[in-house]
């Protein structure tokens, strides 16, 4: 399988693959990338070596400017055991590239993203064992449903509709570079995540490509709501409409205390997959990643999971690395899949 290959195929591969296994995705971008110590000059490139604002930290930038550390990175854990890789594209909305004033550019680094992740994700494939690009959508600097200011509940400082266009540029270029699936993760906003999930059923209406989404939300704290204040299984509800390959939890936790809420929204969630990636426990900023939890640990917990009939889904986010990725794929692997879903599996292979 190639990338010739349709995309809408390989995302009837990744169905299949699901009903078979537990499916490992990817660790942290961001972590890897850190850990490269990269200064200004890296971020900027001879491209932007003149640019009027400092870009150290626009891990998306680069995909222009240092393409191979980003491909490095995707090696590292496709070696490691994942079927599926995320773009370097986490904040590449134009949205929050206006920050570094690069929201011009924003449409070329979805495409240089994925264009690099589909290239390591085919040297890394053979035809027992397909590799998936995984076009991802995060959140934006600027919320639909929370006011930016304490004294005025009311304000807002984006519309609707410019979410809409921003994350309609982005699934563009993450289309046009190569991706099979689109993943919009690190929810604290449904509404923001709805602009996205509007996006992307438009394009898919304009293009004619229906390529399989997976929706991710984020659990803030203990109170078991992400930020805008949906519970998980209330969360569901207000996404299901899109019919997701799977659903799932992401980030702000580590894997034991974000367990309650992925079987919290697995049994709200009957008809999809469920996926997981949690962070490594909590911040230490004495570790190396910057996370207390080792790959032993984190694997654990989520061999746990994969035990009691919680996942199809597993991977890593902040603090994650290879080493975390490579254990929890050896731990989860014995395991069978959360056996539901099987709706959307017949949709994607009757089409």
């Amino acid at each position: 399988m190639t990338a010739a290959t349709p995309a809408y195929t390989r995302g009837a591969a990744l169905a299949r693959l699901l009903h078979e296994r537990i499916v490992v995705i990817d660790g942290a971008m961001g972590t890897m990338l850190q850990g490269l110590a990269l200064g200004e000059a890296d971020f900027r490139g001879e491209r932007f070596k003149d640019h009027p604002k400092d870009l150290g930290g626009n891990n998306d930038l680069l995909s222009l400017t240092r393409p191979e550390a980003v491909a490095s990175v995707h090696a590292a854990y496709l070696e490691a055991g994942a079927d599926i890789i995320e773009t370097n594209t986490f904040g590449a909305t134009s949205i929050a590239q206006e920050d570094y004033g690069l929201a011009p550019l924003a449409r070329e680094m979805n495409v240089a993203a994925a264009r690099i992740a589909r290239r390591e994700a085919e040297r890394f494939a053979a035809p027992a064992r397909p590799r998936f690009v995984a076009g991802a959508i995060g959140p934006t600097p600027r919320t639909a449903s929370i006011s930016p200011d304490v004294a005025d509940p009311g304000a807002r400082n984006i519309r609707f509709d410019q979410l809409r266009d921003a994350y309609r540029e982005q699934a563009e270029g993450l289309l046009e570079g190569g991706c099979d699936l689109y993943i919009v993760e690190t929810i604290f906003d449904t509404l923001n995540a709805k602009a996205a999930i509007f996006a992307l059923d438009e394009l898919m209406e304009a293009s004619g490509e229906r390529l399989p989404v997976i929706v991710s939300g984020t659990v803030t704290d203990a109170s078991g709501r992400i930020l805008s204040g949906q519970t998980v299984a209330a969360f569901w509800h207000s996404v299901r409409h899109a019919r997701p390959l799977a659903v799932g939890l992401n980030c702000a936790l580590g894997a034991a205390m974000m367990r309650p809420y992925i079987e919290e929204l697995g049994k709200a969630a009957a008809d999809t997959w469920v996926s997981c990636y949690p962070n490594a426990g909590l911040p230490n900023p004495m570790s190396e990643t910057g996370f207390d939890e080792t790959p032993e640990v984190t694997g654990a917990l989520l061999e746990e999971f994969a035990r009691s009939g919680l996942l199809n889904i597993a991977g890593g986010c902040c603090g994650t690395t290879p080493a975390h990725i490579a254990e929890i794929a050896r731990r989860v692997s014995p395991y069978r899949p959360r056996r539901r879903g099987e709706p959307i599996l017949t949709s994607l292979l009757a089409a």
